[in-house]
This record gives structure tokens, sequence and C-alpha cells, in this order.
């Protein structure tokens, strides 16, 4: 088993992110509703957002379950995770060794007071290797890009067509 590749495991769950990284908040409304809550919380757990956004995900159990191993790929990219959290609306996968970055990234959805269901991601990371360092700013641009396009995929995922 490869280990994790940081030390600050689980601090996406609270939201306490650690210093000596680029952090990552990203929030926005999909729908409205108990009934979307929970189509909404079914999708992240069982990868079928990350999916639907065209990443392959290989998995080493049906749903998000703290130890499940991942990998998600895009295009020739590979990145090893694991994941270290798991609630009923959401989880937080880890890096492993082999990922081009180094840290923590949370997927989940919470109903607020007016019945608003939101969409979270919180990361934190920092390159692990020479392609996240040469990539710079590009990098930080693409992991926003996938925490907005995760959020759209999850929005169509749990509109229900009439």
């Amino acid at each position: 088993m490869t280990s994790l590749t940081y030390s600050h495991v689980g601090a996406t769950r609270d939201g306490s992110l650690p210093d000596g990284y680029r952090h990552l908040r990203y929030r926005v409304r999909i729908g409205v509703g108990e009934a979307v809550l929970g189509r909404a919380a079914e999708a992240i757990l069982t990868f079928r957002m990350h999916r639907a956004i065209g990443t392959r995900i290989i998995t080493s159990g049906d749903r998000a379950a703290p130890g499940v191993d991942l990998t998600v790929g895009i295009g020739p990219l590979r990145a090893p995770c694991e994941v270290v959290w798991a609630s009923p609306h959401g989880f937080a996968y880890g890096t492993k060794e082999g990922h081009p970055a180094s840290g923590e990234e949370a997927f989940r959805v919470e109903l607020d007071d007016a019945g608003q269901v939101w969409f979270t991601v919180t990361a934190f990371s920092r390159p692990a290797g020479a392609l996240m360092r040469a990539a710079g700013p590009v990098g930080v641009l693409f992991q926003h890009l996938y925490a907005r396009l995760c959020g759209r995929a999850l929005r169509r995922l749990v509109t229900v067509k009439r």
C-alpha cells in the first residue's frame, strides 16, 4: 500500500486548511430541497459526479469510504488517491505517491436553512513533482476549473427532467 503524501490528513473536514499549501474553496448552489440533497450526495459518494465530467475513475470500492483507493485519470494524467474521510453527504481524498500534487480535496453537499442545496469543494495542495511545478499558475487554474466542472455536472445529475 502506498502512503499518503502529506501530513495534514482530514484537514478538509472542518475547513482548517494548513499553511504552506494553495487553498481552494468553491461553493455553488445546485438546487432546492431534501430530494436534491439526497441525489447529489449519492452522485458524489458513488463517483458519478466525477465520471460525469469525463474523468476516468478506477476505485477499489463502489462508494467513497475511508481507505478506498482511487485513481483519477484526465487525459494522460493519472492521479492516485485514497479516501480519507466520508460522511453521508460527501468525502475527501488525499494524494498518494505518483500524484502530481500533494494534498487533499473534499466534495460535499449541504442544505441551508432556506432549503437551498450547496455543493462545495475544499482543497489544499502544492506541487509534488516537476510537472506541477512547471505548470505553475496553469495548475491552479486547472484545479479551479475542475471544481466548477464538478459543480455543473452535479447540477445536471440532480435536476429532474419533466
